[in-house]
């Protein structure tokens, strides 16, 4: 039998033909599109200049250099990069002289830029502390909490951007915020439909009475500026892209309301906790689900995280227990008789916690109990405290003593990479405390009132920022009718 030339009949068009074969059409076409000449290029990319579409060249260039780095080991990147920031350091220290009208040799700004280096990089990786607390002066009388964001209820979460030039506020009935710290101008993130979050990733398994509620209790950003995470009453861990403040994902696998939320400095790694005493770890970039994390009895109330692949958490059961990620192990501190509320990083071996009997509790990591204990850090006044409202006149603030909630240390902050530290309840006062080597020493008192629920610090410690309520975090075990709820910001005087 003889086979027709070309090996075998084909369907739809003619016997043994490779012209109608779409394996080889596809081949020749390709083909065809890298066959232009030079001078073909050349005319393409005038015409293109001629209609305005300079933007596609540019993103074109934009392509070749991604190819360009594209062949490159890890170690030559780090050489790359390396050699970058060597390059604006000099061009900065450049700058400065010259401001300065100072004839120094090279050499010395080399040495200059050196220890300008390494005392950056110590600071960042919490070997060197920085000494702030000594050069906070006292306020001035004009010097007070300014409300420069406003909510409709309660702030529970507060955080800043890397640069310290953007906040992001958080409040109970799910408005979450992005605002400018100096002149205070705001934007909203707007909630998608429940179709666009069921795409995204979100399970309705609510309880009836909560489904469907935008109610949020946390919130964290990342420090790359890229990313925001927000968790509330409906279980679910939301992500939201900064840049176009839309919503991207939502990380479902919590049993119960997600009560804290904490970004992996320098990564993009989220570590949340929840009132059904888990902590779990997430990958925002691959959006993934990592690992759980049990041990605690009670709910998670607090989680706090710096660069290494650890975390402290704080909960209901009398507990503070540091996770290890990596190692799927977990070291247990026990407080000595009150639930923690609030907890933050000193540095990697030392810790601040605040609990509901008004005691800020100093941690190390080789004791498993407190270092020190400031008791009563935030007890309740019989008169009241003065305030200043909006309108300049003098406010007195009633607090109800039977009310044991105001004395909740229900926030800590501390200025990263120092000895600053701050706590906050519902007595009418933010306490500024200097953590020194086995104790914490009060600085100053600044009014304010309302539940303080959170609180950030900026990196140069230059002003504080309180997320203040009329209502406590999690409840309504009181309310201060007066309050104002929002993000006040209080600026620091360093000597």
């Amino acid at each position: 039998m003889k086979y027709p030339k070309g090996g075998g009949f084909k369907r739809g068009g003619k016997k043994g033909s490779n012209d109608t074969d779409p394996f080889f059409e596809e081949e020749t076409k390709k083909r065809r599109k890298v066959s232009y000449d030079d001078e073909d290029i050349e005319s393409i990319d005038s015409d293109a200049e001629e209609n305005g579409f300079a933007e596609d060249k540019r993103e074109g260039n934009e392509a070749e250099d991604e190819d360009e780095f594209a062949d490159e080991t890890a170690g030559e990147k780090r050489k790359r990069l390396a050699e970058a920031l060597l390059k604006r350091t000099r061009e900065a220290q450049r700058r400065a002289r010259e401001e300065r009208d100072d004839d120094d040799d090279e050499e010395d700004d080399d040495g200059d830029i050196v220890k300008t280096l390494m005392k950056k990089q110590l600071e960042d990786t919490g070997r060197v502390r920085r000494a702030i607390a000594s050069s906070v002066q006292e306020p001035l009388s004009g010097d007070g909490f300014r409300v420069i964001v406003k909510h409709r209820h309660s702030v529970v979460s507060v955080a800043l951007s890397d640069d310290d030039a953007r906040g992001f506020s958080a409040s109970k009935d799910g408005t979450i915020l992005h605002w400018d710290v100096s002149s205070g101008e705001k934007e909203i993130y707007k909630w998608p439909s429940d179709e666009t979050l069921k795409s995204h990733g979100m399970k309705v398994r609510e309880p009836r009475n909560k489904k469907h509620s935008r109610a949020t209790l946390a919130l964290a950003a990342s420090s790359d500026g890229r990313y925001l995470a927000t968790g509330g009453v409906d279980r679910h861990i939301h992500i939201w892209d900064v840049r176009t403040r839309e919503h991207v994902q939502a990380f479902p696998g919590h049993r119960n309301t997600v009560s804290c939320l904490c970004f992996r400095h320098g990564s993009t790694e989220l570590y949340s906790g929840s009132f059904d005493c888990s902590v779990k770890a997430w990958n925002v970039e691959d959006k993934a689900f990592v690992q759980d994390n049990f041990g605690h009895q009670g709910e998670v109330l607090a989680i706090d995280a710096l660069r290494k692949d650890r975390a402290i958490s704080v909960g209901r059961d009398r507990t503070m227990q540091l996770h290890k990620m990596s190692e799927q192990a977990r070291v247990v501190y026990r407080a000595p008789a009150s639930s923690l509320e609030s907890c933050c990083y000193i540095s990697d071996t030392e810790y601040l916690s605040g609990s509901d009997n008004g005691t800020v509790a100093l941690w190390g990591m080789l004791k498993k109990k407190p270092v020190f204990l400031l008791k009563n850090a935030h007890s309740v006044l019989a008169d009241g405290i003065t305030t200043i409202n909006e309108k300049g006149e003098d406010d007195l603030v009633e607090y109800n003593n039977s009310c044991t909630s105001s004395s909740w240390v229900s926030s800590v902050a501390v200025c990263r990479g120092s000895d600053l530290a701050a706590s906050g309840a519902g007595n009418g006062f933010v306490h500024l405390m200097a953590v020194e080597a086995s104790s914490i020493r009060p600085l100053f008192k600044l009014p304010l009132s309302g539940y303080v629920n959170s609180m950030a610090f900026a990196k140069s410690g230059k002003f504080l920022i309180a997320g203040v309520g009329q209502e406590t975090r999690f409840g309504r075990w009181g309310c201060f009718k007066t309050a104002q709820n929002g993000v006040a910001i209080h600026p620091l005087r360093l000597s």
